[in-house]
């Protein structure tokens, strides 16, 4: 995949997701702030437990099954 056609699926995801104002919020909160996602990925997880984690996935999972022909165990 093309950065270009990394771009253009990102903003689409954002957009659609959030809208398009809060879409150009949150990309230039990320660019003004310096944002480190591996650094926030790891304060967000280290403050949740794995009963939260896990409930998480579960919910994320029943609002957006996996549909693909790919085999699922």
């Amino acid at each position: 995949m093309t950065t270009a056609e990394i771009l253009n699926r990102g903003m689409k995801c954002l957009t659609e997701q959030m809208g398009i104002v809060d879409a150009e919020h949150f990309i230039s909160v990320i660019i003004r702030e310096k944002f480190d996602y591996t650094k926030w990925q790891r304060e967000y997880f280290d403050a949740k437990t794995t009963e939260e984690i896990s409930t998480e996935a579960s919910d994320f999972e029943a609002a957006h099954p996996f549909v693909s022909n790919a085999v699922r165990f």
